[in-house]
């Protein structure tokens, strides 16, 4: 009482205490006694005892309380809901049992404009935006507002939330949202500098990763800000050298996840998974031969080189892909059954690009039959036993030729004859990807 609180206030501020120590005991108990203080809120900041629950992850209070039919979607002093602070702060239990109950994600906050998606993405906090995102796609907001309006919703500033990711550094965040549809040429209001893209705020914060991400799923490198800065320019500005040789117009062009692959009607998760990795592995390779002899050369820590040298050593027994005779068969084909790799699958659907971004793709055929591919799955390796009881060295070039020969005489390889009339393939990185196209090819030929 020394600070002069009256008897109901001294209750209503070991509530809050209770909470946010996570004393459940306590909580029940002083709610027993004035039911009433489930609806009081602090006096600063007008913060519930299910905001302050929310905000530090006591899902058994925050459970509790939800119970009581507290409302999921009371605000404080600043139009958040508990649902705002769980993603806020990663709280992953509080996130998804606010999300259970049927917590509001259109909520808008009187900050900023933004909603729970904002704040998971600006946080940086995957697991939230991913569970935030699930929930959108079985929602009414799918079907009220749309998917993709929502994933590409925009605060008070006009920053979609894949602006705030890419300022802010979150690379999984960026491909999180990249893969449910966000769109890298969206262009801010007054977040950071007007007219600025995801790729303008990646290299303002100089982040390789989330310009690698923004570059794989189709950034354009040209785009300008309302004061006719490229990315590029932003780079140097800020001191970002690696990020500005990449973000070069005049260095080599980046493979971009192709828009092909949207004509399958059903991409494996795990070969999307292999095909993803794919282009990753050439996208580095391009970096290596940008960044090759310079000061700023940084490897990317995401990225293993053991991955590489353990498909050689499974190659070494396995049936090798009759396109680069390299890389083991990892991707099929249905309904047909051929198999490729997973890098020469990625270079076939990158290969036919539309001349204006309106006209129209075609599909992509299978390079063996011709047959539209409809379906992509993860191939089952097929292994090949040698009767001869002499030890052979599998991953000598020796064998490789000869596998080169038997390749090239079976059926399926002569079918491969079609592909001359798709033109040449776009420059591959890693192991044998260049087996087709010319050793400087980038770009395709039509």
């Amino acid at each position: 009482m020394g600070q002069g609180l009256s008897c109901g206030a001294y209750q209503e501020h070991g509530l809050f205490s209770a909470v946010q120590l996570g004393d459940l005991e306590t909580v029940k108990a002083l709610l027993e006694v004035d039911p009433s203080l489930l609806h009081e809120s602090t006096v600063c900041d007008r913060q519930s005892a299910l905001h302050i629950a929310a905000a530090n992850g006591r899902i058994e209070i925050l459970s509790m309380l939800l119970e009581r039919s507290v409302d999921a979607d009371m605000v404080n002093r600043h139009k958040q809901t508990p649902l705002m602070l769980a993603a806020m702060h990663g709280k992953i239990s509080c996130v998804k049992k606010l999300l259970e109950v049927g917590a509001n994600i259109l909520k808008f906050d009187s900050l900023h404009g933004r909603t729970c998606l904002h704040y998971a993405s600006y946080y940086g906090h995957s697991d939230c935006l991913q569970a935030i995102l699930s929930a959108a796609q079985s929602s009414p907001v799918a079907v009220s507002w749309g998917y993709a309006r929502f994933v590409n919703i925009r605060d008070g500033k006009g920053a979609t939330p894949l602006h705030l990711a890419a300022r802010q550094s979150r690379s999984e965040c960026v491909h999180i949202l990249l893969d449910n549809g966000a769109l890298t040429c969206a262009s801010t209001g007054g977040y950071g500098f007007p007219g600025s893209t995801p790729l303008h705020l990646a290299a303002r914060g100089g982040s390789l990763d989330c310009i690698r991400e923004l570059l794989a799923w189709g950034a354009d490198r040209l785009q300008r800000d309302a004061s006719g800065r490229m990315p590029y320019v932003v780079a140097l500005k800020h001191k970002h050298r690696a990020c500005a040789a990449l973000l070069n117009p005049l260095s080599a062009e980046p493979l971009v996840w192709p828009s092909a692959l949207k004509f399958i009607s059903e991409l494996n998760q795990e070969a999307k998974a292999l095909l993803e990795h794919a282009l990753v592995e050439a996208n580095r390779e391009r970096e290596k031969n940008i960044l090759k002899g310079s000061s700023y050369l940084l490897p990317s820590p995401s990225h293993s080189d053991v991955a590489v040298d353990d498909n050689i050593s499974e190659a070494s027994d396995s049936e090798l892909c009759c396109i680069c005779f390299e890389q083991v068969c990892n991707i099929e084909v249905q309904d047909c059954g051929h198999q490729m790799c997973a890098q020469c699958t990625l270079t076939l659907c990158c290969h036919n690009k539309p001349k204006p971004p309106t006209s129209c793709l075609t599909p992509p055929v299978c390079p063996f039959c011709r047959s539209t591919i409809a379906h992509l799955v993860v191939a089952k390796i097929k292994k090949h036993n040698d009767p001869d009881p002499v030890a052979v060295d599998l991953s000598s070039s020796k064998l490789k030729k000869t596998r080169k020969s038997w390749n090239i005489s079976s059926e399926e390889s002569s079918s491969f004859k079609g592909l001359s009339t798709l033109g040449s393939f776009g420059k591959m990185g890693g192991r044998g990807s260049g087996r087709i196209a010319a050793e400087n090819e980038w770009i395709d030929k039509p």
